[in-house]
């Protein structure tokens, strides 16, 4: 019996089982997920967070869940419930519920701390000016004028703009470090700003807030975290975030940094994706053309799909972009396993069977799912006058067409086998209605026709089928790569990310489809239940197709 070879590691697990062995961390690791309650989750964030708090699981620590809520004029209360929304979907629970608001009075006494040491000082100069005396990565920068401030005069002024002395803009408190490091982020680094904007948790108690870069390492470090993991695009400030941490003498937490997750055919950008819902090109953050989490879990795509999907691609320490098809393997790999079969007719022609008794209706039995057993089986009713699909029947089939054409034969699912008769055209020459007879002997699981046909195609009862509205979502750019667009991305929408199908029969169990929750339309793909059901008015979301037929598409 060939033994199980042992999970390779990534160079992330390397690092906290080795910190581990070393007894680095006696009481466990910790790590933590920080967003920005400025947007909604995406994909993206779903890596981190797989990561984030996957790590923690595999080596027996915790996660907190902390806000970075440093900035009130882009922050709402709703984005704070959509994320703790999205992060529970996912199937994680966070040690601790925190925000960087939390911390707004210590890191306000850090600041006077560094202002004390001669490391911080208040600046007059306007942004410009400071944008000016930066220097460029290959020429040092000069010192502000204001630099050499007396520690009393700093820090009477800090405590002035936290009084609320000055206007916006008016002042900023930096960091003094190198004007001449190689590092831009490290010559004098802003810490403070002035803003007099009401923040969502704190109200009008401060009109000054800290810097990204000042707040997360210190945030971190209270909280113990040991292994703050970052995207790759921090690995620059990771020197300024060990800056401050030596300085102000506190936890020495360490930040390591991962490729970020870059996905074909969209944009990851939360400013980007504002500026879509903004310009209403999708219905919110939620239009599951979206990269959202929430716009997935719409469109019916589960936890388990977007956890394998993070654990497909991995982690790497240099960015690549993930073609949108793996995603979209992953939801049909678990949906084929547990998504139940109905039958829905997309593009409906008539088929009448001319020899089955009128008024009689049969309920025929019909497997759930052929991947369970266990989901059973549901009555469908069958009746004499039947939807198809359109695409079933040719009037002029070719030799190898193994669905409906005169004088040929196939199986209704799940009920009988029926030959064509007959055909009635529309005056634009469509098929208005189809005659076929059925033979009786040939019922699924009672067959002894000994009749075989190659085909079997879906059907949905006409006295019986339920309207629907179904929406069929597709990429939402036509390029495969929108990293290098820049704000010119909205060119490449694409203009057929979504059809609408008015009308749309299907069979009636599907009264009982939960929203969400995704079910098998045989032969058509995935779908779910949308939001905007109402009574009377069935509404379904494509989630993905059967097969990926997009790259056939582009060849």
């Amino acid at each position: 019996m060939e033994e199980l070879k042992p999970k390779s590691l990534n160079f992330l697990e390397e690092i906290v089982q080795a910190d581990l062995a070393a007894g680095k961390y006696p009481q466990g690791i910790f790590t933590r997920f920080p967003p920005e309650p400025n947007g909604y989750l995406h994909i993206g964030h779903a890596k981190s967070i797989c990561l984030n708090f996957g790590l923690a699981q595999e080596f027996g620590g915790k996660t907190n869940l902390r806000f970075d809520d440093t900035n009130p004029i882009t922050e709402e209360t709703e984005y704070v419930e959509s994320i703790k929304k999205d992060v529970a979907w996912l199937g994680f629970s966070w040690a601790n519920e925190l925000y960087t608001s939390d911390y707004f009075e210590t890191l306000f006494q850090y600041a006077v701390q560094l202002i004390e040491k001669s490391l911080a000082y208040v600046d007059d100069s306007s942004a410009e000016e400071i944008a000016s005396q930066k220097g460029t990565p290959t020429a040092p920068g000069v010192p502000s004028p204001y630099r050499n401030r007396s520690v009393a005069e700093n820090l009477d002024l800090f405590q002035r703009m936290r009084a609320g002395e000055f206007p916006d803009g008016a002042k900023v408190l930096r960091a003094k470090i190198d004007m001449s490091h190689p590092n831009m982020h490290m010559r004098d680094p802003f810490m403070y700003r002035i803003r007099h904007v009401e923040h969502h948790r704190t109200g009008n108690a401060w009109c000054i807030y800290p810097m990204y870069d000042f707040a997360h390492g210190q945030s971190d470090s209270m909280e113990g975290i040991t292994h703050s993991i970052c995207t790759l695009e921090f690995d620059v400030h990771r020197p300024l975030y060990d800056w401050f941490i030596e300085k102000l003498e506190i936890f020495p937490t360490h930040q390591y940094e991962f490729a970020r997750l870059n996905l074909s055919h969209t944009v990851m950008s939360k400013r980007k994706l504002l500026q879509l819902v903004n310009e209403k090109i999708v219905h919110g953050w939620d239009d599951p053309r979206m990269p959202t989490i929430s716009a997935l879990r719409r469109r019916g795509f589960t936890p388990a799909s977007i956890q394998n999907f993070c654990e497909r691609i991995g982690v790497a320490k240099r960015d690549n972009l993930i073609d949108i098809s793996l995603l979209e393997f992953c939801i049909r790999e678990d949906l084929n396993k547990s998504a139940n079969r109905y039958m829905a007719v997309l593009d409906p022609v008539k088929l009448v069977i001319t020899n089955y008794p009128e008024g009689q209706t049969e309920d025929l039995l019909i497997e759930n799912n052929p991947e369970d057993e266990s989901t059973g089986k549901r009555a469908v009713p069958f009746t004499r006058e039947l939807y198809i699909e359109r695409e079933d029947f040719m009037v002029d089939p070719p030799k190898k067409f193994f669905r409906l054409g005169p004088g040929l034969s196939v199986r209704l699912k799940g009920a009988y086998i029926i030959q064509c008769e007959s055909f009635e055209l529309n005056e634009d020459g469509t098929v208005k209605e189809i005659h076929a007879s059925y033979i009786p002997e040939s019922k699924s699981g009672q067959d002894t026709s000994g009749i075989h046909v190659k085909g079997t195609i879906h059907w949905v009862s006409i006295p019986h089928a339920e309207v629907a509205e179904v929406r069929l979502f597709d990429r939402l750019l036509i390029v495969e790569d929108a990293s290098e667009l820049g704000d010119d991305f909205m060119k490449f929408i694409n203009p057929e990310s979504l059809q609408v199908l008015d009308k749309v029969y299907v069979e009636p169990a599907l009264k009982e489809a939960q929203v969400e929750k995704a079910v098998q339309f045989m032969r058509k793909g995935y779908f779910c239940l949308d939001k905007d059901t109402q009574d009377g008015h069935l509404v379904f979301n494509r989630t993905v197709t059967l097969k990926d037929t997009w790259a056939k598409q582009q060849k």
